[in-house]
């Protein structure tokens, strides 16, 4: 068995070297690969999560296909198919088997958007990685200024969503969201700023390693730091099919973000209790005094329902609350794989010139 050359700086450096080489080998060879043989490296990695596509995915690739095959830069493109049960996975395949610069990762089950995301970026080769929906709501032709932000030295460029084409309610709940999450949570949140970017790799291979089983992918952006900047944009309607994003869904969102940086909702608790505790205490000295003074007796039925389940639902909210940490603590700890990669594929086509 090797051991580490401690006493030798240069020794013990390239010692490093070998077993990170080693170690990130074997990362590449969890999965099966099929198809043809991967291009070199790019200079560009775009992830889309696919789930349920069908009716986007022709003009998803070709305007991509388009927008960056103007722009003059190596791409590739991650199809991450999170479990479609539609045609959307055959479809991928015949994208990636007519051009080599799409691969698909097909995914063994749904395991969700952000984990979908997560898969493509730890897949990714590219010296700068894009984030981007299979749904076009982000425009594959403002890919190119993303791309001029980080040739000007940003490691992060993250998209400003300007306006937005769903309805009243959802805008105004995004809206509420987006302000209470940056009012709470311990690192700075630019407000409407969604999934859509583009990250160094270096932020890639460091977000890459963060642990975390319940993902909020624009949260750990923020969290990473490097130097950031916003890019504005108008996001579009949905092109085509059904918004994949129940309110369910946006809902586990929320409270995952919410949840996953901040104690806001601990802290709420601690001073929910100390004021039904004053607020108790001083009901008691009124009621006292009014015994001692006016010989009243407090009033007795009602008073006491009134507060029992007052004091029941602050309970029960506590507990909540606290279930919802703990729950997270649980996901932790069982250290079960993020996602599971059925297969990669890459399609024998070559890259068009």
């Amino acid at each position: 068995m090797a051991t580490i050359p401690t006493s030798d700086p240069a020794a013990a450096l390239e010692f490093c070297k070998k077993l990170a080489s080693a170690v990130s080998q074997e990362q590449t060879l969890r999965w099966p690969v099929e198809g043809g043989e991967a291009l070199p490296p790019p200079e560009l990695s775009v992830v889309v999560p696919i789930f349920n596509e069908q009716e986007n995915i022709p003009e998803l690739t070709s305007r991509i296909s388009a927008s960056l095959g103007a722009f003059g830069i190596t791409f590739e493109v991650l199809l991450v198919n999170d479990g479609s049960t539609d045609r959307s996975l055959s479809m991928l395949e015949s994208t990636a088997q007519a051009d080599a610069r799409f691969v698909v990762v097909d995914l063994s089950r749904n395991f969700g958007h952000q984990v979908a995301i997560s898969a493509g970026l730890e897949c990714s080769r590219g010296k700068a990685v894009i984030i981007m929906d299979g749904d076009l709501q982000d425009p594959p032709e403002v890919l190119h200024s993303f791309v001029e932000k980080w040739r000007e030295g940003y490691d992060v460029v993250y998209a400003i969503r300007q306006q937005r084409k769903e309805n009243i309610f959802k805008r105004s709940a995004y809206a509420a969201f987006y302000r209470i999450l940056q009012w709470i949570a311990h690192v700075n949140m630019p407000l409407d700023s969604g999934d859509f970017c583009l990250m160094d790799r270096r932020v890639v291979d460091l977000l890459v390693q963060m642990p975390e089983r319940n993902r909020f992918l624009r949260g750990i952006r923020s969290w990473l730091g490097f130097r950031q900047v916003g890019l504005a944009y108008e996001r579009h309607a949905r092109a085509a099919g059904k918004p994949k994003y129940t309110l369910r869904k946006l809902i586990y969102l929320a409270a995952d973000g919410l949840l996953s940086f901040s104690y806001m909702p601990l802290r709420v608790i601690s001073v929910m209790g100390m004021g039904v505790s004053v607020f108790s205490l001083g009901l008691a000295a009124y009621y006292f005094m009014r015994k001692l003074l006016f010989a009243l007796d407090p009033p007795g039925f009602a008073t006491l329902i009134v507060a029992v389940f007052f004091l029941a639902g602050v309970q029960l909210i506590t507990i909540g609350v606290m279930a919802e940490y703990v729950g997270r603590i649980s996901d932790e700890v069982k250290r079960r794989p993020v996602f599971i990669v059925r297969r990669l594929f890459r399609g024998g086509g070559t890259s068009p010139s």
